[in-house]
């Protein structure tokens, strides 16, 4: 069968991984505590998939036509990309089979560490909350066409009648998110290695095709990027990646080749390429759609654009398209507000009447940031389903879509009036606008906004605490373990009272204030046991927010986290943590911090309303945390921490437009924290992002401590803040509680040596990475009294010296 080029008229970019009911997160829980074996974890895995695959169909899209797409994965994507490339480090090369390939076992290795072998880092996937598996790539890592278990995917499927979309990340935007493995020269850039990754590509397509893929998806967001926009330009790299790629020959027979020994080369051919480009506008921002015309011109068949946050190309550049496909990418992928369906239909029409070529309908990302079913909620306040859009529904407005740009409005008349309705009901429903909120944000002066100087508060704080030099403490939370979980559900269901509650909660307090005893930490933490959640429990306490009991949203793999759905103006109505704060409190006589989440943070691991600009509802919530932390600081609260980990995530990807959101941003933190007295000190905590490029903000939050995760990388971050001058309490972690190793005192050791060569003592605390909620407690304190011993021991050893 010839293979062919006709793009699906409605598509998605991907689908949520985890299924409905987290069953990939189930198995893969019990496969790493030993419950089930390997064999039945990726037979769990293929029953997900077909189910999705199934589900998909029963949304309206076409198994046949590859619109279906193949972007299942056990861990993260880029992790899998790295396995089908072959792309190991050298340290771990001893987990390559023979011809290069990455076993299940050995990707888990890559993704969570083993005995002293620390994973590779991870970071955040552009702007959203996902976490991936950064490449290391360094002048010798191989790059080979290994990409047996998406090609087996692909065979399997396509005997069962369904012709799937396999994805993978994109040549330049892997490279683009890779770092130099340790021991590359100076200077070498993981872009230098261009020419053997696409090597490595062009090898995979022939594995794609041969397993009968007809269409190959590869990701671009690197291209939205100011450094990956620059590549699209004309002539340029980007360019030359794709004329390569798509000058190899297509596949003449598409379907299962078995014993065909021509499969996985270049020479097999290759499936038809759709290249996209979500989270932004690709190329250069003033030349709209241009980047999409370099593609075309490198013969790729395919192009998406992200319609969402990014620009319309140019009607000239889609008058040029010619014979390539131009997927619109008008869903959201990434938020869960329903779809202004007629005005998107509006802006198809006009891209149908200037196009060149067809157009289909998508989503502007993949759907894995979102949940995947409204109608598996039980608890949503009425008002609210109908305003919604979970992944089911936006599959369902992506079919709409494109019968209505087949058909015209006619053809979906009632799909329309319905989504109209339901807009109009959210604009006028009472709540979503407060009178007395919205006056409070408009009498805000510069002096809500201030604290007195930090050298001055500095020594208040100090006289006020008598804390020891590199004093010890935890993030936040301890874990949360499996009596504590019951419990919660109890009180849920109704089996146990909240007064029974209450005491269980009180009695796990207790326990965890004197475990900190016992291990020596200086400051201490109530262990927030009564917290399901870091944000959602806030919102549970806040008007103007609501809590799914189904909306499950991979965070990185087998996490997950239930946003919540801030759709009005927020009010608190009561204090949230000031009882068991000072319960804690009353229980020792060492410092406790009183723990929040802050402004910036609840609303990135939220689903926040798109109806007004995010630096109004910021100021809201930081004025919710303002009265909050006052009433901390009235029961006697010496020490408040605030926590900010999404600071960095929310960074726009263009530099242009970095200062207003960092100048909204670091305001809302302060806001929410300028209203204490300067012998009050204020914490704040950043993990899991690239902090070099927002050190002035961090230095701007005016935070007298700030905590912030640094052991996978080793401590990179640490010649940042030297380099910057920093001059703040700074606790870079040495404990990384994102993987179940527990590291040794001399490895802890190492890193308190490594920060000390950076930042002055007086200035630096020792802390974990990041709260210890997903942990057990037999690595948690063994990992602990590692961190106590090892402060000890370089305090001791300052003592000695001076």
């Amino acid at each position: 069968m010839t293979a062919v080029s006709i793009f699906p008229a409605a598509t998605v970019l991907g689908y949520p991984r985890i299924g409905p009911n987290r069953e990939l997160k189930k198995a893969l829980d019990a496969h790493w505590s030993g419950a089930i074996s390997e064999q039945q974890l990726l037979e769990d895995a293929r029953a997900l998939q077909d189910r999705t695959v199934n589900r998909l169909v029963e949304l309206g899209l076409n198994a046949a036509d590859s619109s279906i797409p193949a972007d299942f994965a056990l861990y993260d994507q880029v992790l899998d990309t790295t396995a089908a490339l072959g792309a190991l480090p050298s340290r771990f090369a001893d987990l390559a089979g023979g011809d290069g390939a990455v076993s299940t076992a050995a990707s888990f290795v890559l993704a969570r560490g083993s005995g002293e072998r620390p994973p590779l880092e991870m970071t955040k996937w552009f702007d959203t909350n996902y976490h991936f598996l950064v490449p290391e790539i360094g002048p010798e890592t191989p790059f080979t066409a290994v990409a047996h278990q998406l090609a087996d995917t692909i065979r399997r499927h396509r005997a069962n009648g369904a012709v799937l979309r396999p994805v993978l990340v994109g040549p330049v935007t892997y490279l683009l998110l890779a770092k130099a493995e340790d021991g590359a020269p100076a200077g070498f850039d993981p872009l230098d290695r261009i020419d053997d990754a696409v090597a490595a590509y062009a090898g995979i397509l022939g594995q794609l095709a041969a397993a009968g893929a007809e269409w190959v998806q590869l990701d671009e967001p690197g291209l939205v990027t100011d450094k990956g926009g620059a590549l699209a330009a004309p002539g340029g790299l980007v360019e030359r990646v794709y004329r390569t790629l798509a000058g190899i020959p297509r596949a003449a027979v598409a379907g299962p080749a078995a014993g065909n020994p021509a499969a996985g080369n270049p020479a097999a051919g290759r499936p038809a390429l759709l290249v996209t480009t979500g989270y932004g506008t690709a190329g250069n921002p003033g030349a709209p759609g241009e980047a999409l015309a370099v593609l075309a011109a490198a013969g790729v068949e395919a192009v998406h654009a992200d319609l969402v946050r990014g620009q319309l190309p140019s009607a000239r550049v889609l008058a040029g398209l010619g014979s390539t496909a131009f997927l619109a990418g008008i869903v959201d992928g990434r938020n869960v507000w329903r779809n202004r369906l007629t005005a998107s239909l509006k802006v198809l029409q006009n891209l149908q009447d200037s196009a060149g070529t067809v157009v289909s309908v998508g989503t502007a990302t993949s759907l894995q940031h979102v949940p995947h079913d409204v109608d598996a909620e039980d608890a949503l306040p009425a008002h609210l389903p109908q305003w919604l859009a979970f992944a089911d529904q936006k599959v369902q407005e992506v079919g709409v879509l494109a019968r209505g740009l087949a058909g015209g409005r006619a053809a979906v008349t009632a799909e329309l009036q319905e989504a109209e309705d339901a807009l109009r009901d959210r604009a006028t429903y009472q709540g979503v606008v407060v009178p007395a909120v919205r006056s409070r944000v408009r009498g805000l002066s510069e002096d809500d906004f201030t604290r007195g100087p930090a050298e001055q508060r500095a020594a208040l704080q100090q006289e006020h605490l008598k804390l020891p030099v590199l004093p010890t403490t935890t993030i936040g939370s301890f874990p949360q373990t499996g009596e504590v979980r019951r419990a919660r559900a109890a009180v849920r269901s109704g089996s146990i009272g909240a007064a029974e509650y209450d005491r269980f909660l009180k009695d796990e307090i207790a326990r965890v204030v004197q475990l900190q005893e016992d291990l020596g930490l200086d400051v201490l933490v109530h262990g927030e046991p009564e917290r399901n959640d870091m944000v959602q429990y806030f919102a549970e306490n806040l008007d103007g927010f609501a809590a799914t009991s189904q909306g499950w949203v991979q965070s990185y793999g087998s996490r997950c986290t239930r946003p919540s759905i801030l759709w009005g103006d927020v009010v608190r109505p009561a204090p949230i943590t000031v009882p068991w704060t000072t319960y804690a409190q009353s229980l020792t006589e060492r410092p406790l911090k009183g723990m929040l989440t802050g402004p910036v943070t609840i609303l990135a691991w939220s689903f926040v309303r798109d109806d007004q600009p995010l630096g109004d509802t910021a100021r809201q919530v930081a004025l919710a945390l303002r009265d909050e932390i006052a009433d901390l600081e009235a029961a006697g609260t010496g020490i408040i921490q605030v926590d900010e980990p999404a600071l960095r995530e929310l960074l726009p990807l263009r530099a242009s437009d970095q200062n207003a959101y960092l100048d909204w941003s670091v305001q809302s933190f302060r806001l929410a924290t300028s209203g204490v007295r300067d012998s009050t000190q204020i914490h704040t905590h950043l993990c899991y992002s690239e902090f070099g490029e927002v050190i002035a903000a961090i230095d701007g939050l005016d935070a007298d401590v700030t905590s912030i995760e640094a052991a996978r990388s080793r401590l990179e971050v640490v010649a940042d803040l030297a380099g910057f001058g920093f001059r703040r309490g700074i606790g870079p972690g040495v404990y990384d509680i994102h993987s179940p190793r527990v590291p040794s005192h001399a490895e802890v050791a190492a890193l308190i040596d490594t920060a000390l060569a950076g930042i002055p003592v007086s200035q630096l605390w020792i802390n974990p990475d990041c709260g210890l909620k997903t942990r057990g407690y037999e690595e948690t304190v063994q990992s602990l009294r590692h961190v106590v011993a090892a402060a000890r021991a370089a305090r001791a050893s300052l003592a000695v010296n001076a």
